[in-house]
């Protein structure tokens, strides 16, 4: 039972106002808050940028002014922790991290504040956990009734169906075994409903209230081309849609995350690398910089982005096919986390599809697993594949229905400009009777880029050396371009109607080839497009722009601009002097309505949302100075100190 103190102080509302800045909850915000403040378990799916930190920040708050002692939140990566940590003391709420980061002496402070019930929040890494020396802390806090709750973040991570599993998050329920009347809620952003039920199961959550936001991502337009010189197309969308923005690069290999980047430095976009091989302290460096500095694209395998909190990612690149749609939308899902117009674009082609099969074809996990994991790709296989709509696809895959975008700028490619379709259905025969001719000739295999020369008639040395210009199948395709047959062998892989073997990736029939073969089987594909290579969508889009000089989130006049400019450059220095990213100190659409609205005094900029009172105690002030050296000012004029 919780103390009664005064309500206004435990109101939740309250808080989100005086500590966040923020008049109203979102969404299913309110319901979770109240759940989880009068003790109740919950499950949250809720989409990154749908503000699920708040979920379990404002009822730790609550019941720590309640009496009820620290929250203890887990947390995957040191990075969240640092800036979470951060963003909550220049709030005004007393939080601090464990992790490998602390020297000893830095521990044993974190300890002391922790074992005497001051701290609000802690967060922990899933490692720190179990370990016995941890235990006997929380024993002590629970004894006294001092531990308030436990919010599990990234809560798939527990899930052998989930994209990002870690063995650590299977000790977690140790939490309800040991401490069975503390409230516990477990975040995600994306979990289909297996692994939902993965994560009921094995945090013991069967009697937890489950809350399901939209998956949408209505500020994010998705894109997919076909693979045609990936990386002079991703130069070409990063040049023509977002020069100078901060994005992220996706890649499947250590190899070609350095090349990638080593290659974009050299085409002068400031670029960084990050994967698992890299030394920590250079991955700490790297991840630093890309949260400081605007306009960095980070290269990176997917060890890079779990927990990311950077708002002003503009766009999310993938050079590689992930391996499932819950891997795809959580890291396209970084991108425009402030709500503003962002990016997912991807270059796809037969490689990617035949990789993707063959890593779980040969994977040692059981054949179970193996099942599943080919379903999940399947699905990933159809939205890259698709013709319609992509963001209806995506939802679907989640259970959520929706209707196809509309013609708006954040549209996908496929609804701003309708791909053409084409029946493949004989083309889908005649190839598969060409890997069947070749069986037939020498008992071998052949590769996809052989198959095509011989299905168009191409004599080339490797045809004549195999004497395959006299098979019945030479020719017979000759009418359709070499891209249209690499769609259509890319798309029988995608089904199962074919397989790619070994270390050459030669083909072979599947048991479904047959009912292809007799037409039973309907192959409409969308006709590779002539622009493929270029941009999602070719021009520029609202909110880009060279990194030192973006335009607002929001219309702006001239004094309003050089307003912006100058609080831009303000922030920037407290930033440093606090070593926190600039928006954890504020947000820019926060900093565009301050220009905007010019307060003249700390009432009224208290009225700015996102303004919360321990910012508006530090910082306001020095704003109102801000704005006032620019009052009457045009943006052309430099904004003297702080420039």
């Amino acid at each position: 039972m919780l103390a009664q103190t005064a309500p206004s102080a435990t109101d939740p509302l309250r808080i989100l106002a005086d500590v966040f800045g923020y008049a109203a909850f979102r969404g299913a915000q309110a319901e979770i808050v109240d759940h989880v403040i009068g003790g109740g378990d919950a499950l949250v799916l809720m989409p990154t940028g749908g503000g699920k930190s708040l979920c379990y920040q404002v009822p730790a708050i609550a019941r720590h002014r309640a009496g009820a002692g620290v929250a203890l939140v887990v947390s995957p990566l040191i990075a969240l922790m640092h800036d979470q940590v951060g963003a909550l003391e220049e709030a005004g709420v007393h939080a601090a991290f464990l992790n490998s980061s602390l020297d000893g002496r830095d521990a044993e402070r974190v300890e002391r504040e922790l074992t005497s019930g001051r701290l609000v929040l802690l967060y922990a890494a899933p490692e720190r956990i179990a370990s016995p020396r941890f235990l006997a802390q929380l024993d002590s806090l629970h004894a006294r009734g001092l531990l308030s709750l436990f919010a599990i973040d990234e809560a798939h991570c527990v899930s052998q169906w989930g994209h990002d599993f870690r063995e650590d998050y299977l000790n977690l329920d140790v939490l309800h075994t040991r401490y069975p009347g503390v409230p516990r809620v477990a975040l995600t952003a994306t979990a289909d409903a297996l692994t939902r039920a993965d994560i009921v199961e094995r945090l013991q959550l069967e009697d937890a209230r489950v809350f399901i936001s939209s998956f949408d991502r209505p500020n994010i337009r998705y894109a997919v081309v076909e693979k045609d010189n990936a990386r002079a197309q991703l130069l070409r969308f990063i040049g023509d849609e977002h020069e100078g923005d901060a994005g992220i690069v996706y890649c499947q290999s250590r190899k070609k995350v350095d090349e990638t980047a080593a290659w974009l430095n050299a085409e002068g976009i400031p670029a960084l690398a990050y994967h698992a091989g890299l030394d920590a302290d250079v991955r700490r460096r790297h991840q630093d910089r890309f949260l400081r500095e605007e306009g960095i694209v980070m290269v990176a395998t997917i060890a890079f982005g779990m927990g990311i909190d950077k708002p002003d990612v503009r766009f999310v690149a993938h050079l590689d096919l992930p391996k499932n749609i819950e891997a795809y939308y959580q890291e396209t899902g970084r991108a425009g986390r402030d709500g503003l117009a962002a990016d997912a674009w991807m270059a796809y082609g037969l490689a990617d599809v035949v990789n993707q099969r063959r890593m779980i074809d040969e994977s040692p996990a059981g054949e179970e697993f193996k099942r599943g994991q080919r379903a999940k790709l399947d699905a990933l296989l159809a939205l890259a594949e698709a013709h319609d709509c992509r963001r209806v696809r995506l939802l679907a895959y989640f259970g959520e229905p929706s209707t196809p975008c509309k013609p708006h700028q954040n549209a996908c490619d496929n609804c701003l400009q309708p791909p053409a379709t084409w029946d493949a259905t004989e083309a889908a025969r005649m190839a598969l009777s060409g890997v069947y001719r070749f069986h037939q000739h020498s008992g071998k295999r052949f590769g996809a880029g052989h198959l095509i020369d011989v299905l168009r008639g191409k004599a080339t040395e490797k045809v004549s050396q195999n004497g395959h210009q006299g098979l019945s199948t030479f020719g017979i395709g000759a009418g359709i371009a070499e891209p249209e047959w690499r769609a259509v062998l890319r798309q029988l892989i995608a089904l199962g109607h074919l397989r790619a073997e070994g270390e050459y990736n030669t083909l072979e029939l599947t048991e479904t080839s047959r009912e292809v073969l007799r037409g039973g089987v309907p192959i409409l594909l969308r006709r590779p497009s002539a622009t493929a290579g270029r941009g999602s969508r070719g021009v520029r889009r609202s909110g880009s722009g060279r990194g030192g000089d973006k335009p607002p989130p929001r219309e702006l006049d001239a004094d309003a601009l050089a307003r912006f400019a100058a609080l831009k450059a303000w922030r920037a220095e407290v930033a440093r002097e606090h070593n926190l990213p600039a928006y954890v100190v504020f947000h820019d659409a926060t900093l565009a309505d301050m220009a905007a609205a010019a307060p003249a005094s700390l009432d009224a900029l208290g009225q700015i949302s996102g303004v919360g009172t321990k910012k508006l105690e530090a910082y306001g002030p020095e704003i109102l100075r801000v704005l006032e050296g620019r009052a009457g000012r045009t943006a052309h004029e430099p904004p003297d100190q702080f420039a």
